[in-house]
């Protein structure tokens, strides 16, 4: 197989495809396909990506609509359960892009427009990096508003009302 680039990222994977052959992957765009083989990634790894690194902005409080930050709720005091950091997170992979869709919850007093614009460019500069996938779009949705002193719904009142 020959090596091929374009204009666009004219990149080369700096890793080995195999103990002895010394080929190099390349490739175009973001494919992920090599002289070695081709390489899947998951939707639930880019979710992952993408949980974390929307995680990582600052005024961002919580993801995930109210009933699916209660049900996440309930799944972490059961244990043993699944990880939240994909909470309000959905993906759609292909073999070379991906399209993300985000529920957020942000702090208040943070410029939402300021906040969904550096959300997008850690999310796909994370993707990007971490995955090769070319993002498509990432689409954002603000489903509430933290105030502060504000108790979370999904949290437990501190004294039981019952015993």
């Amino acid at each position: 197989m020959t090596a091929q680039t374009n204009d666009k990222t004219n990149s080369t994977v700096g890793e080995s495809n195999g103990p002895s052959t010394g080929a190099v992957a390349t490739r175009k765009g973001s494919d992920l396909a090599g002289s070695g083989g081709r390489t899947v990634i998951a939707d639930a790894v880019v979710a992952k990506i993408v949980g974390m690194a929307t995680r990582e902005v600052r005024g961002v409080h919580a993801m995930g609509a109210g009933i699916s930050r209660a049900f996440g709720a309930v799944r972490e005091r059961i244990g043993g359960s699944t990880s939240t950091v994909t909470q309000g997170v959905a993906v759609e992979v292909g073999e070379r892009q991906a399209a993300i869709d985000l529920d957020v919850v942000v702090e208040y007093g943070v410029s939402i427009p300021d906040l969904a614009a550096g959300i997008r460019r850690n999310v796909v500069g994370a993707v990007e990096k971490l995955s090769g996938l070319e993002v498509t779009e990432v689409n954002i949705t603000v489903g509430d508003i933290h105030l502060p002193g504000e108790q979370e719904s999904n949290e437990a009142p501190e004294q039981p009302r019952v015993q």
